[in-house]
């Protein structure tokens, strides 16, 4: 009886280690800066991005900074590949999704 809990115990933690996925950071992303709403006045919107991750991991809730830094990665990654030098979280994070604004601040006219 002990080895079966005992097993169950170790299938479960593989599975939960298996199930957070790390999110990379691109060089271009890297270069993106995360401004607040007041701070890209005189920047060109781009456009936006719809981020999502996974909130949960086996029923458990993951720690809200972790998806939080996860998201704006992606957001960075997006950016990058929109012609983008900096994101603007547009929405809150609901149940692991954040929608970000995509601006050109450096050189917006060009």
């Amino acid at each position: 009886m002990k080895l079966n809990i005992r097993l169950v115990e170790i299938i479960g933690l593989t599975l939960l280690l298996g199930s957070c996925a790390t999110v990379k950071l691109t060089d271009g992303g890297s270069k993106i800066r995360v401004l607040a709403p007041s701070e890209v006045s005189s920047c060109r919107l781009l456009g936006q991005t719809n981020t999502s991750v996974t909130a949960t991991a086996l029923g458990v809730p993951r720690p809200e900074e972790t998806i939080g830094n996860e998201l704006a990665t992606i957001a960075s990654n997006s950016a990058s590949n929109m012609g983008g030098d900096t994101i603007v979280p547009f929405t809150v994070i609901t149940e692991g999704q954040q929608v970000f604004q995509v601006y050109k601040c450096v050189n917006p006219d060009g």
